[in-house]
């Protein structure tokens, strides 16, 4: 499996210095991992997309064009959430009918900023065209602003907050984003990495109280990495200079390696 570092931290709007340097820490980590729990080893080679950590616009183009190039399903390490605006945006180049699950503390929602920030580059690919508001799906929602939670429901834009996740249980909830994702015609997977407890996840910049453990998050994954019209995955928000005892970065390879399934 391919890994793709993008080592970006300036779309977090001066909140997210730090985050350039989790693809080396998480890989450093993944490579003591010597089995899942599916019992594969995770093997994998290294790509890095050359980025500029004082413009955006160019380094969305490096990002958009190493994609377009890809021709095996990548699994992408930020790095700021700003960098999911440029991998989906040529994933959607890619697929048919693309789609995006996004498990996040915070919808990503805000009023569009130019170039898209990890504020609002979900609202900027749906006002672009590159995703359907029907192909949007949100996972973990537990902190937003008022115009985002107006435009979620303004726009029918389906999510599962934390509080619903916790009434209905995790097992019913990852059943009903199976269910909705595999009408994509091709599903992209964003993880920031917030969308975790901060007493799993410390190292980031947005510490967010009452979100998911590490345990039902890799429940959610071992499932949706079944559906076969998975094709994409990104990690964000991962800061080791915030983080504890590497706490963060090992939970982040440990997201990573069960992604490796045992060949049919």
């Amino acid at each position: 499996m391919k890994l793709i570092k993008i080592p970006f931290s300036a779309g977090g709007l001066g909140k997210t210095l730090g985050t350039e340097l989790a693809p080396d820490k998480i890989i450093d980590e993944l490579k003591q991992i010597f089995l899942n729990e599916q019992g594969v080893k995770p093997e994998f080679s290294v790509e890095s997309v050359k980025v500029n950590n004082s413009n955006i616009t160019e380094t969305n183009e490096n990002i958009y064009n190493h994609i377009m190039q890809n021709d095996e399903m990548p699994i992408i390490l930020g790095g700021d959430h700003s960098i999911t605006y440029a991998c989906f945006k040529a994933f959607s180049k890619q697929f048919e009918n693309p789609g995006i699950v996004v498990f996040d503390a915070h919808p990503d929602c805000e009023n569009n900023f130019s170039p898209p920030t990890h504020e609002d580059f979900l609202r900027v690919l749906i006002e672009e065209n590159h995703v359907k508001r029907g192909n949007v799906i949100l996972v973990g929602l537990r902190s937003w602003h008022k115009n985002e939670y107006d435009y979620l429901k303004q726009n029918k834009i389906k999510f599962f907050s934390m509080k619903e996740i916790a009434s209905e249980g995790i097992k019913e909830v990852s059943e009903a984003v199976m269910s909705a994702a595999l009408q994509f015609g091709s599903l992209y997977i964003s993880i920031d990495i917030d969308v975790l407890d901060p007493a799993f996840a410390p190292g980031t910049g947005y510490l967010e109280p009452a979100g998911l453990s590490s345990r039902e998050l890799i429940f959610f994954l071992q499932r949706l990495t079944n559906l076969k019209n998975l094709k994409a995955f990104d990690l964000v928000e991962v800061n080791p200079k915030l983080d504890m005892n590497s706490l963060t970065s090992k939970t982040g390879a440990k997201i990573i390696s069960e992604l490796f399934k045992r060949s049919l």
